[in-house]
């Protein structure tokens, strides 16, 4: 990376280089999330720099760069700067064909082809480096376009970057179609689940354990969330022609303050990924009751009815689904290209992304970005180098079509 602390370019380098030697020198920047603002500062370094037909504009560490040239549409295209927290793998390293590091199904799709291994490989900074060629070279698309990096994506919904703009500058973001960079191995993945975090709480009476009977044991009370939990079928549901896998798991559990204490309490914290057929609300009403009034910082409340009915439950966070948005025109003419450049047809988004976000302010969206969403988050993330080419050439042929 330069001791200046800048992005190079050189827009006459042939395509693959270019995009090899962004994602590169964004790869060698450490942001995990909430330590985003270096590569941030140096993003909007670069679009000053090199993209001086974008009106770029900041909030927070959340940058937004704009075309002005008073076509009839407008198209988002969006990706966060963070990462999952580091697991031995960075810095980030170039992997030459043959190195074991490959993995078996890589090397098997991409033979003698380089990688780049790496914290944010694939989730996502291979298609940040896609976004950032195109702020630079695409200076007469046949749409406007509105480029956005943003913050704290891999955290607590209340932290991202993007919502912060949602609420503050909407305007910024305003658009008629939008394109979110997560993984999907250049193909399209429509809409998303929707997520929502909640500790389920059990409660009891402490005592010595040496006379467990005058107490209550809230670990042991705790076995009927579990079994209510084992015994939950998840389901599968279409929305709009694609199918949608929902998922109901205990993440992690806590209880007790003292090895010969009878625990007074439990918390057993819950995961629901609930399909785009319903709201938070629905969802909510499911796990809770539809009359529980937990909310995001109101406390615990007791579930009134639902899967966890009688027990309490404090919200930790909540985002909404959003419906697949295929049936748009800008949309339908993006699968028809991916569909004859790739022969993939749409895929649903199993995990939450920030089309969810777009969708709310009535901007239909998809997810298409570079890098297998099965690596995210893995400790051995990596990235074929033409996967940077190939979402380079989709949205580079669509864009300026």
């Amino acid at each position: 990376m330069p001791d200046q602390m800048t992005i190079t370019f050189d827009p006459t380098a042939p395509e693959q280089e270019s995009l090899n030697s962004l994602m590169t020198q964004i790869m060698e920047v450490y942001s995990v999330s909430g330590e985003e603002r270096e590569l941030t500062d140096m993003v909007e370094d670069f679009l000053k720099t090199h993209a001086p037909h974008l009106t770029v504009r900041r909030h927070g560490d959340t940058l937004v760069a704009s075309t002005d040239l008073g076509r009839d549409r407008r198209v988002v295209l969006a990706g966060h700067l963070d990462t999952v927290p580091v697991i031995d793998n960075f810095p980030p390293r170039w992997l030459e064909p043959g190195d074991p590091l490959i993995r078996e199904e890589i090397a098997a799709a991409h033979p003698g082809e380089r990688v780049l291994w790496g914290r944010g490989a694939t989730d996502m900074k291979g298609s940040d480096a896609v976004l950032l060629h195109l702020a630079a070279t695409l200076t007469d698309p046949a749409y406007d376009l509105t480029f956005v990096f943003y913050d704290h994506e891999e955290v607590s919904a209340e932290h991202n970057g993007l919502r912060k703009v949602a609420e503050t500058h909407p305007d910024w973001i305003e658009g008629d179609f939008a394109i979110i960079g997560e993984p999907t191995d250049c193909g399209i993945e429509g809409g998303c689940n929707g997520t929502m975090r909640f500790d389920v709480v059990v409660h009891g009476t402490a005592a010595h354990s040496a006379r467990a009977w005058m107490g209550d044991n809230a670990i042991h009370k705790a076995a009927e969330v579990l079994n209510r939990l084992n015994s939950y079928e998840n389901r599968a549901i279409e929305v709009d022609g694609l199918t949608y896998r929902e998922g109901l798991n205990a993440t992690l559990i806590s209880g007790g303050k003292g090895t010969n204490v009878i625990p007074d309490e439990c918390r057993i914290h819950v995961n629901y990924r609930f399909a785009p057929d319903k709201s938070i609300e629905e969802a909510k009403a499911l796990m809770m009751g539809a009359d529980a009034g937990a909310e995001l910082g109101n406390g615990e409340h007791v579930a009134t009815g639902g899967v966890f009915e009688g027990f309490g439950i404090e919200m930790k966070d909540e985002s909404p689904s959003a419906r697949p948005g295929l049936t748009d025109p800008l949309a339908q003419s993006l699968v028809a290209l991916v569909k004859e450049r790739t022969g993939r047809d749409p895929l649903p988004k199993l995990g939450w992304t920030d089309v969810a976000r777009f969708s709310q302010l009535g901007v239909p969206a998809v997810n298409l970005g570079a890098g297998s969403p099965l690596l995210a988050h893995k400790h051995d993330e990596q990235l074929p180098e033409t996967d940077l080419t190939l979402m380079a050439d989709l949205l580079k042929d669509w864009l300026g079509a």
